[in-house]
């Protein structure tokens, strides 16, 4: 359940100094949380977190856990602060129609070893860490900031359909424009542990005043499961998906010569084929059934003889 444990052990978990998610009002202090609980956003967060391992798993080449961390809400200057000191990537993610950039973090000794693992290394970083990325490495945030916006969008669609777009990678955060160290944002935080290795960490920051605009979906309720659709759409629907046409053929031989003997081929030869008592019926490039080769009403027909048995992949193959 949201706001729960999330059953990851306490050496999963970043040790740090965590803001509650709600901010109480001081006199002479600014409440940098409007949202009030965020209950919602953290079940948005714990949505996306399912989707992360089919971003990393396959680089990393092991099964991976993914899962959500409790929310917070900070100052971004604070937010820079408690960072650790070195090489960072900063992948701003822009937010439409919402005014304003999300951002992906990811430590550079991560992002290094993903480097050295998506070229077929084992995944391990330079020591010590350079001062900057390099081209490459560079290619490679961009290339996952791509993938994650997918599953980001995905997640968010219960709330609002936002759609992210990955700008450029950027390695100082006084570079990001759309960022003043005054700034609210809500840090969402995302443990990745590959087998049984310790996680490391992953950051999406939100700024508090993007998300003003869809500040009443945020206080909303959101569902587990999306709501059943209206039986008359459903069944419009299924009448639509009915109509649809597919060619069904038989194939009754499939003679097999020599490109010699082709070439020889006059007008009036004879191609001699064999064929069994049942045919293949096939619809499209699946096998249907088959069937018996007749005559029915004057005209050539196939009567079917067995079906064959689909299994829910096959249909989507």
């Amino acid at each position: 359940m949201v706001n729960e444990a999330s059953g990851n052990a306490a050496s999963d978990r970043r040790q740090r100094t965590r803001h509650d998610a709600t901010h109480a009002a001081a006199l002479g202090t600014a409440n940098l949380n409007p949202f009030g609980d965020l209950h919602t956003l953290q079940h948005l967060s714990a949505r996306f977190a399912r989707g992360l391992r089919g971003v990393f798993e396959p680089i990393l080449r092991r099964a991976t856990r993914s899962w959500a961390e409790p929310l917070s809400v900070m100052r971004f200057a604070d937010y820079v602060a408690e960072r650790p000191k070195g090489l960072t990537a900063w992948l701003p993610l822009a937010m439409n129609p919402a005014a304003g950039n999300a951002m992906l973090v990811i430590d550079g000794r991560f992002t290094l070893e993903l480097l050295d693992l998506y070229f077929g290394g084992l995944g391990e970083a330079p020591n010590p860490l350079p001062g900057e990325f390099s081209a490459s490495a560079e290619a490679l945030v961009e290339r996952l900031g791509r993938t994650i916006v997918e599953s980001l969008s995905i997640a968010w669609e219960p709330v609002s359909r936002l759609e992210f777009t990955p700008g450029r990678v950027e390695i100082n955060p006084a570079m990001l424009s759309d960022f003043d160290g005054d700034d609210a944002v809500i840090v969402t935080r995302f443990g990745i542990a590959p087998g049984t290795d310790k996680p490391v960490f992953v950051d999406l920051v939100y700024p508090v005043a993007a998300l003003k605009p869809i500040g009443p979906s945020l206080n909303a309720k959101v569902h587990g499961r999306t709501a059943e659709p209206e039986p008359r759409w459903r069944g419009g629907l299924t009448r639509a998906a009915m109509s649809v046409r597919f060619p069904v053929r038989s194939v009754l031989a499939e003679p097999v010569m020599s490109l010699g003997a082709l070439m020889e081929l006059k007008e009036g030869d004879v191609i001699p084929i064999s064929f069994g008592q049942h045919v293949p019926i096939m619809v499209g490039a699946h096998r249907l059934g088959t069937g018996v080769v007749g005559t029915q009403n004057g005209r050539a027909a196939i009567c079917i003889h067995q079906l064959e048995s689909f299994e829910e992949e096959d249909l989507h193959a």
